[in-house]
């Protein structure tokens, strides 16, 4: 690892924000502070559906109650799109730990986290396709695929230790992941010992550890911007400070941060594959003036060759496989600055 002069850890967010301001008179109105006639409106607080999944995770309890622990599930996965999960097998001082080394990964120099490769070479922060502020996402992250790990070196000071932990996470999170999503398919009649979802292991997943910096700019300036998951399913923790909001109905409602759960939502394909009794809901993060924020995130996906596929015929969408849904993502999201997602792929 080379040696970086002392700098500033931050990547640096303003000066795009400033950039994107002076963009012609194209800017979002309501892109920096709200003038009269543009104020933020409220946003409800909810405490999204809250499921023991104890039963499924340690392999107690009787038939009875793993039925109606898989019918909880599947309901949340239809109405709300999301879901919180207690007793789910992560351990909370593996948490804790992986929370310890977010942190001093963070505290490294810009410079270090953009060039030095660290994680698989997996930094990203803001928005490289935004035009305009609305479209700048106020955060860094590491969204590290699997498959690279065990592989990447990460041995800047005193981080010799994040590759171990970050294995052992992912690992957690993937039981916990491919538990819910077998109990998930089942409910739709899929049989059950059948491998689901085909073509995911663990070395085609991905696992993003995120972080929001304070940001004086805007009471609603987005973190990460208006979005659905491009996966079947994602395993979140975040911490307390808050800031997840989700499409229930027209509205946008924040989620209650509730210690000790991790949050689960359903992504594109698992919605594509339940021929849309699943849904993936749009979310965003908005962020804190004053507090910085942390989340991490296990995404479930296939491979990219691998068809998606459905539940039963007919489908309303077209036979696509992981690959080819990235990149039209991408495309469009080049394109347009945004996500169009599983509209393309309608039959």
């Amino acid at each position: 690892m080379p040696a970086f002069a002392e700098s500033t850890a931050e990547p640096p967010l303003s000066d795009s924000y400033y950039a994107l301001l002076r963009r012609g008179n194209k800017v979002d109105e309501c892109a920096s502070v709200p003038p009269p006639g543009c104020q933020v409106l409220p946003v409800a607080e909810c405490e999204l559906p809250m499921i023991d999944v104890g039963c499924l995770t340690t392999g107690g309890g009787g038939e009875e109650e793993r039925a109606a622990c898989a019918a909880a599930i599947a309901s949340a996965a239809a109405e709300w799109g999301f879901f919180q999960v207690v007793n789910h097998g992560v351990k909370q001082e593996l948490l804790e730990a992986m929370r310890r080394e977010q942190v001093r990964l963070f505290r490294l120099p810009f410079e270090a986290k953009a060039t030095a490769g660290l994680l698989n070479d997996s930094y990203r922060w803001g928005s490289p396709t935004a035009t305009s502020p609305r479209q700048l996402s106020w955060s860094e992250a590491f969204h590290v695929p699997l498959a690279g790990i065990s592989g990447s070196p990460c041995s800047y000071g005193e981080l010799t230790s994040i590759r171990d932990v970050t294995q052992e996470v992912a690992k957690a999170m993937s039981k916990l992941a491919n538990t819910l999503a077998r109990v998930l398919a089942e409910s739709l009649g899929h049989t059950a010992g059948q491998g689901f979802p085909e073509g995911c292991d663990e070395s085609t997943c991905f696992l993003r550890l995120n972080r929001y910096p304070a940001c004086p700019f805007s009471p609603d300036a987005f973190g990460l911007v208006p979005h659905t998951d491009s996966d079947f399913l994602t395993v979140l923790c975040q911490d307390q400070v808050g800031g997840l909001q989700l499409m229930k109905g027209s509205r946008w409602v924040a989620v209650k941060p509730i210690p000790n759960a991790l949050i689960v939502n359903i992504g594109d394909l698992f919605q594509a594959w339940s021929n849309n009794r699943y849904k993936s809901v749009e979310h965003k993060v908005i962020t804190n003036a004053t507090t910085e924020r942390y989340s991490l995130a296990y995404f479930l996906c296939p491979s990219y060759d691998s068809p998606i596929g459905a539940c039963e015929e007919p489908s309303p969408y077209r036979t696509f496989t992981f690959g080819e849904y990235r990149r039209r993502v991408q495309e469009d999201v080049k394109k347009t600055g945004k996500k169009i997602g599983l509209p393309n792929f309608l039959l």
